[in-house]
């Protein structure tokens, strides 16, 4: 497995960090260049909170009663909640922060959980999308179980276009060389070019050679 490892730091604010690992890596819907090591932004309190004040910039004037989380992003969330609490539109909001199952890219709400997507604004919160097949799917949940979304913040994103607004505080084209195939089409399988680990939102498995 590739170990060169770079760290990018966000344009907005350089103490919010990710690290690109080259490599050859197959997510759940493509095969991708780089793994987009999130775990600091994630999992420290002061990161993940400067994190939340840039979505926060990004999504000031936007009606929000609930924030979905993705990929265990609920820190960013609750820090994302109580700055979009503190002003705007959103003052004095109780801002409701909840992670639902998402099963083949598709949002299952149980029963406990309908009341804070019936009738709301909902922020969609995650930490990676490159295709955005996940994030559409997900969006299309909220408003079968009657809630209007918001908007989509995402940690990294790729180059696709959604219904919403859509942030990202890092993109694909911040990482050199980045680039993200469908499995049947990746060059890098053509060249015989093993793939080095299997990624998805809780870090990567490295495959045996």
């Amino acid at each position: 497995m590739h170990t060169r490892t770079v760290e990018h730091r966000a344009k907005r604010n350089g103490n919010v960090k990710l690290h690109a690992i080259e490599g050859h890596f197959a997510t759940q819907h493509s095969h991708v260049t780089h793994c987009i090591d999130m775990t600091q932004v994630k999992s420290q309190m002061n990161m993940a909170k400067q994190a939340a004040r840039l979505f926060a910039e990004d999504f000031g004037g936007t009606p929000v009663d609930t924030i979905i989380t993705l990929e265990r992003t609920k820190m960013i969330g609750a820090f994302l909640a109580s700055e979009l609490s503190h002003s705007g539109v959103n003052l004095h909001q109780d801002i409701s922060v909840i992670s639902p199952e998402i099963r083949d890219d598709k949002l299952l709400l149980r029963d406990n959980f309908l009341s804070y997507v019936e009738g709301k604004h909902v922020l969609l919160l995650t930490a990676t999308s490159t295709t955005g097949l996940t994030l559409r799917g997900v969006l299309d949940g909220i408003r079968y179980y009657g809630g209007e979304p918001a908007g989509v913040a995402a940690l990294f994103g790729g180059n696709f276009e959604l219904d919403v607004p859509f942030a990202r505080l890092f993109g694909v084209e911040d990482i050199e060389g980045y680039a993200s195939y469908s499995a049947a089409d990746c060059p890098l399988c053509r060249a015989n070019v093993r793939v080095d680990a299997v990624v998805n939102s809780y870090g990567y498995s490295k495959i045996p050679q």
